[in-house]
């Protein structure tokens, strides 16, 4: 260990990774993951996916280019932890507002730089996400696997990300309206929509059926989100409901909703799936897109033979799901993120065929 090395990442097998802090101070512990992107650091940062985990960058050199008001995904990052093989605290771009560190520093997110990112990395590939503590380099090792061994992950992430009160996003030239189910929402998602010609009201997380449906909505959204889809049976019975009456569509933890709200199984990945390169392709063009993803759980393939549901979309590297869909109820759903920030324009088309659906019928109200 190099003398003037202040930070580590402690994980709970016992290794440790030792570099410098910025950002925020203070001990955390986390879900280590990694992303292999190599741009979108700021929308990363701002996703509330990444809720109460520690996200590892693969790319090399993170900061560059700073931060920029309008690139935010959320108004108040919560992810946990960024830890960089090499942070930039000049950033050379004319849109930036802010350093990376900076922003990191006023929402309370510890940062690590100077880590062995490959070498960690690896480890993840090879043995999977796992609790870390992110402390200071003097923590004793003992001690900080001690604590390790006390702490469990939360299991309330959606609530604490979710918004508390339903909040109005309307279109310049509005033709539908869409009610949004927020589980963690991004904000290019909104901007999805509204350029669609779809006026949205963004509800909480645990709204019920029937409040939805009092805002005749012409189609439910639901978004993407941290953690465990089993830890939102409130959005699970909700979606139970609406299934057959509305036009749904389903965005990665929205994805395992609508599967579990059908009666299939999700199961967590070794390590998930995160980057904007993951190649997926669709069952019924044969084409092959290149999508953006942040996920660590998965529709059980077996589990969807006795639902209804048709598998629309693969991923090309492990084989799991990555599209379901209902045609009699007007459902579908995609485990990546078609708004693409960051990300490619691939799927975008996704946003056009849940227009379409809307375009096609009414509510049923029956």
């Amino acid at each position: 260990m190099a003398i003037n090395f202040n930070r580590k990442i402690l994980l709970e097998d016992g290794q440790e990774y030792y570099g410098y802090g910025f950002g925020a101070a203070g001990d955390k512990v986390l879900e280590i993951v990694f992303n292999t992107s190599m741009v979108g650091y700021q929308e990363i940062l701002s996703d509330p996916s990444y809720t109460d985990q520690a996200v590892v960058m693969t790319y090399p050199l993170i900061g560059n280019y700073g931060m920029a008001e309008e690139d935010y995904e959320s108004a108040h990052p919560s992810i946990g932890a960024l830890i960089v093989r090499e942070y930039n605290d000049e950033p050379s771009n004319f849109r930036s507002a802010a350093t990376l560190g900076d922003v990191m520093k006023k929402c309370g997110i510890v940062g690590v730089w100077g880590v062995d990112t490959r070498k960690l990395n690896r480890s993840i590939r090879d043995f999977g996400s796992r609790r870390a503590l992110v402390t200071d380099a003097a923590t004793p090792r003992e001690k900080g696997l001690q604590l390790l061994k006390e702490s469990s992950l939360p299991t309330d992430a959606v609530s604490r990300v979710s918004r508390k009160t339903p909040e109005e996003f309307p279109a310049e030239q509005a033709r539908f309206h869409v009610a949004a189910i927020d589980c963690g929402m991004k904000q290019n998602i909104v901007r999805s929509l509204n350029k669609r010609g779809c006026s949205v009201t963004i509800v909480p997380w645990d709204t019920t059926a029937e409040t939805i449906r009092s805002l005749q909505p012409d189609g439910v959204f639901i978004s993407n989100g941290p953690g465990d889809p089993t830890d939102v049976p409130q959005t699970i019975e909700t979606i139970r409901q609406l299934l057959g009456t509305v036009p749904i569509f389903g965005i990665c933890l929205g994805h395992q909703i609508i599967s579990l709200a059908y009666g299939a199984r999700t199961y967590k990945l070794k390590f998930g799936h995160r980057g904007g390169n993951h190649p997926v392709k669709n069952l019924e063009t044969g084409k092959i897109e290149i999508t953006s993803q942040n996920h660590s759980y998965a529709v059980d393939t077996d589990s969807l033979a006795h639902t209804p549901l048709q598998v629309t979309h693969v991923n090309l590297l492990d084989q799991t799901v990555e599209g379901v869909k209902c045609e009699k109820d007007r459902v579908f759903s995609v485990q990546y993120h078609p708004e693409s920030a960051p990300g490619p324009q691939d799927s975008a088309y996704l946003f056009d065929r849940f227009i379409h659906m809307m375009e096609e019928g009414g509510t049923n109200h029956a």
